[in-house]
């Protein structure tokens, strides 16, 4: 059974947003289809715990972050939150906000991917 809400994202290089989610942030790639073009048009992405992030390429009505600005964002928990940060850094994310507590009771850190979507990464304050 799959998680109740899974996000969707949309990268005009959806080939190359896996391949730099893999690297930047450890997301593992479960599924892959390629549409008539030979693009991906589809993907799936495990994320910690197991949860699921779908990705595919723009099309019809539906636009990428660099099209249209920022429409939302992802906020991911993870086990030590300075760690990935770091880890992201080096793999050449753009961090946006560096760690730091905040008052609802997480540590967090935002960086944006190279196409422009903004993630939240997150570790529960003792």
């Amino acid at each position: 059974m799959r998680q109740t809400v899974t996000p969707y994202l949309l990268y005009e290089d959806a080939s190359a947003a896996l391949d730099w989610l893999a690297r930047a942030f450890g997301f593992r790639e479960q599924d892959r289809l390629a549409g008539p073009d030979g693009k991906v048009a589809h993907a799936e992405m495990d994320v910690g715990d197991g949860s699921t992030v779908f990705l595919g390429g723009p099309g019809g009505d539906y636009r990428c972050p660099k099209a249209v600005g920022r429409t939302a964002l992802v906020y991911v928990y993870v086990e030590d939150v300075d760690a990935h940060c770091a880890s992201a850094r080096q793999a050449g994310a753009e961090i946006a906000e560096e760690p730091s507590d905040q008052p609802y009771g997480d540590r967090r850190y935002a960086a944006e991917d190279p196409e422009g979507h903004l993630w939240y990464f997150a570790t529960p304050l003792e």
